[in-house]
């Protein structure tokens, strides 16, 4: 039975991005789910503030959404989802960058809904919390100033990350490509910069959300590695193998390689979706002893 593909963005997406990955499953043949997580697609904050002329103060004070949105949130949600796609066979749960958080809570709480999951240059925290990460010297590369110019508000204050994606100021933007769309045109970023939301959620877990050996440990898993990520490094995400290798030693994950940026995968898609095709031609998990 063909498998359901489960797609879980990452930080300040949504379900639009996936769009064209989910093109190319369709025409190969597979079907899949894209998910907003609480407080993301239709269910966003678009402050008029937000909208041109801009009024920096008013986006810097609006009330979003997602205020209060928790991880446990983000899981719940998807675990619901979860099992509807499981009353239909197979589940392969796909997740990248920050969505991966959301993936492992899921996967620790119901491995049972999961047969495989995959995360694309995304973060399964096992030794540190995902914030920790950051001071290791894998992440010592990445360049956080574009995104911190582009704050707006007080992160305390209003209750969650907002960031000014509709900038005009060419250096920041340059800095922005740099970090997640380097291999792309000056369009294509830009184009996917207008899919992203400005709100984000602040919680992004705890050592209690790390990845469990004895749930999260039974899935077959996948790694998807992005070779020119500079956001989140090659090195990050080989640590990240490393260590959900080492918590399971009996079922390490399988690794495979794309040529490509943070974004750049979501935006030329059929490389990712062969993968993804092949993905679903491998046993699922062997059932308990």
């Amino acid at each position: 039975m063909q498998p359901t593909f489960v797609l879980v963005h990452g930080a300040f997406a949504n379900s639009f991005s996936f769009a064209p990955l989910q093109a190319e499953l369709g025409l190969l043949g597979h079907r899949s789910v894209a998910v907003d997580l609480p407080g993301h697609g239709f269910q966003a904050t678009f402050t008029r503030a937000y909208q041109a002329p801009q009024d920096p103060g008013g986006l810097a004070t609006a009330p979003g959404s997602i205020k209060g949105v928790t991880l446990a949130d983000n899981a719940a949600h998807l675990i619901g989802i979860l099992e509807r796609a499981k009353r239909n066979g197979p589940v392969i749960l796909l997740a990248h960058s920050r969505g991966g958080v959301t993936a492992t809570a899921a996967a620790n709480a119901r491995p049972d809904l999961i047969d495989r999951i995959v995360y694309v240059s995304a973060w399964c925290p096992v030794d540190l919390d995902v914030n920790d990460y950051y001071a290791q010297p894998e992440m010592a590369t990445v360049d956080l100033t574009a995104l911190a110019s582009v704050l707006a508000g007080n992160p305390a204050e209003l209750g969650l990350l907002r960031v000014n994606f509709r900038t005009a100021n060419p250096e920041v933007l340059a800095a922005l490509k740099a970090a997640f769309f380097a291999d792309g045109t000056d369009e294509q970023f830009l184009t996917f910069l207008n899919t992203f939301q400005p709100d984000e959620n602040l919680d992004v877990g705890s050592s209690a959300d790390r990845a469990e050996a004895a749930t999260w440990g039974r899935i077959p898993k996948t790694y998807i590695r992005l070779a020119d990520d500079t956001s989140l490094p090659l090195a990050l995400q080989d640590r990240l193998i490393r260590e959900g290798d080492a918590l399971t030693p009996d079922n390490p994950y399988d690794v495979r390689t794309l040529a490509s940026s943070h974004l750049k995968w979501l935006a030329d898609p059929a490389p990712a979706a062969r993968v993804l095709a092949d993905l679903a031609t491998l046993p699922g998990p062997s059932a308990p002893a």
